[in-house]
C-alpha cells in the first residue's frame, strides 16, 4: 500500500510529505462536506487541495485509499488507553470507538468504504491495511495485561481487539442502529471474560482469526 498511514500518538514525518498529506486530508473533508461521497473525486482534491494530480494518485491510487486517509486522521482522536488493567483498557476503548462511530460522517465513511471493499480488490486492500494498523497499535494494551499475568501467555492481541470490535461493526453495517456507551460496556464485559477464559489464546494449528 503506499498510503503513508502513521498509528495516532506517533509523530508524522515533516516537511513536503506531512504538507502535502495535510493538504490533501483537509481537501478531502471540505470536497465530502460539499459534495458527499458520490460527488468526491481526486481530480477534485488535488485541485482544492493545490497538489498536482499526479502526486495524489501516486500516494493514494483510489478515492477510497483517500477516504482511508481521513479514517486514519480521524481516528488518531481516539485515545489508546493505559488504565493499569485490562477491563479499565477495554471499557474506555470500547467507549472510545462508541463515540467516535456516533459521528454521522464517520459511520458515512466507513460504509462507504466498506461497500467498495467488495467490489475493488484494491479497495478491500486499502481498508485491511488501515485496520491492521488499528488492531496492531490497540494490541499493546493486551501485550501489557500478558506482562501483568492477566491473561494467558499465548494470548493473541488481534483477535482480542477483534472481537471488542465486531459489535460495533455488526451494529453499524448490519442492523444500522446507533452504538452507544451501552454497547461498548457489554462488548467490553464479553471480551473480557472471554480473554480470561482463554478464547483468543494462539492455535499451533493455523493463522489467528482476527489476521
Amino acid at each position: 500500500m503506499t498510503t503513508a498511514h502513521h498509528a495516532p500518538g506517533e509523530a508524522r514525518p515533516g516537511g513536503r510529505t506531512a504538507r502535502t498529506r495535510e493538504a490533501v486530508v483537509a481537501a478531502v473533508l471540505e470536497e465530502l462536506g460539499e459534495s458527499g461521497f458520490g460527488g468526491l473525486t481526486m481530480e477534485k482534491v488535488a485541485q482544492r487541495a493545490g497538489i498536482h494530480l499526479a502526486t495524489v494518485y501516486r500516494r493514494w491510487r483510489c478515492v477510497e485509499g483517500l477516504i482511508c486517509e481521513l479514517l486514519t486522521e480521524l481516528s488518531a482522536d481516539v485515545p489508546l488507553p493505559d488504565s493499569g488493567s485490562l477491563a479499565g483498557d477495554l471499557r474506555a476503548l470500547a467507549r472510545a470507538i462508541a463515540a467516535f462511530y456516533g459521528e454521522a460522517r464517520v459511520r458515512s465513511l466507513i460504509e462507504a468504504v466498506v461497500s467498495a471493499a467488495g467490489r475493488d480488490p484494491q479497495v478491500a486492500a486499502e481498508l485491511r491495511s488501515f485496520f491492521d494498523e488499528r488492531l496492531a497499535l490497540a494490541g499493546r494494551m493486551v501485550q501489557r495485561a500478558v506482562g501483568r499475568g492477566e491473561l494467558p501467555p499465548d494470548t493473541d492481541p488481534v483477535q482480542v481487539l477483534s472481537a471488542l470490535g465486531a459489535p460495533f461493526y455488526y451494529r453499524i453495517l448490519i442492523t444500522r442502529r446507533p452504538v452507544d456507551r451501552d454497547l461498548a460496556d457489554s462488548a467490553a464485559t464479553a471480551v473480557l471474560a472471554a480473554a480470561h477464559a482463554g478464547a483468543y489464546t494462539r492455535k499451533a494449528d493455523g493463522p489467528s482469526p482476527g489476521g
